[in-house]
């Protein structure tokens, strides 16, 4: 088991099994889900799906990119011009996007995992170009902004193939079930452990999901490949979520971005 201490704000943290019945998973993912703090939908969506999306995050990541460069050094906090882009809250930018974030294979997943009624959180494309020699470090995605309750959701879709050699996902198996750790910052992000010798790689095809928990330790490594790894990320989180910051509360409500994908199950307006 990796070291680690607890985030000062976890206070009584305890698991939340998903009840079931589920729609979307398998007994066998919600085990993984339960005991390793992640599972994995392989092939969710098409090659020509994944073609569009790509078509419609590109252009507002070569924005990014052009950003960067403009910047000192080519950096603005973790982001890093040639090497990383993260390229945020797409959904407010793109109808296809909007629709796609509340898409079934996404209501399916946060109604097996998060609960009947459930909001989008964050949306991001994070771009990993190629010969990038850094790794993105440790954490866990609510290491970043403590959000409470501490237990949502994240997709990693995999918009092209995902390997070791490119930088793929790595998981560190059981800690989720601990809560938020504590995290140092780093040059390159947030970190909250260092060389866990129980990490496992997650290499995935294009179209497939990785889906964990927004405290399972993961970080992606070098890509030293030729060609772009490119990633869409989508979290959800349970209506009623609130950040945390600087003894403030803030819901996690914002209607352009933060919309809710489930309402009694169903898709919000519906009667389901």
């Amino acid at each position: 088991m990796s070291e680690f201490s607890l985030h000062p704000l976890n206070d009584g943290f305890s698991w939340a099994t998903p009840p079931g019945p589920y729609r979307r998973i398998r007994p066998e993912q919600a085990e993984s889900w339960n005991e390793q703090g992640f599972l994995v939908v392989e092939e969710a969506f098409s090659p020509e799906v994944m073609a569009r999306v790509i078509s419609e995050i590109d252009p507002f990541e070569a924005q990014v990119e052009a950003f960067l460069q403009m910047q000192q050094d080519g950096k603005l906090f973790i982001a890093r011009s040639g090497e990383i882009t993260f390229t945020t809250h797409l959904v407010t930018r793109s109808a296809y996007l909007r629709d796609f974030a509340a898409g079934p294979v996404f209501q399916d997943l946060v109604h097996d995992l998060v609960g009947n009624r459930v909001r989008l959180y964050w949306d991001q494309a994070v771009y990993k170009k190629p010969e990038n020699p850094s790794e993105f470090p440790w954490h866990q995605d609510n290491g970043y902004t403590f959000v409470r309750p501490q237990q949502y959701l994240t997709c990693w879709v995999s918009l092209t193939d995902a390997t070791e050699e490119n930088g793929c996902p790595w998981v560190v198996p059981g800690v989720h079930r601990h809560g938020t750790l504590a995290h140092e910052m780093t040059e390159l992000g947030w970190r909250c452990l260092d060389k866990p010798a129980d990490a496992v790689p997650v290499p995935v095809r294009a179209g497939s999901i990785v889906v964990f928990s927004s405290l399972t330790p993961h970080r992606t490594g070098p890509n030293s490949s030729d060609g772009v790894r490119k990633s869409y990320i989508l979290q959800y989180a349970p209506d009623g979520a609130q950040v945390i910051q600087d003894d403030t509360e803030v819901p996690c409500d914002a209607p352009e971005r933060q919309f809710l994908v489930l309402e009694d199950g169903g898709s919000p307006g519906s009667n389901a």
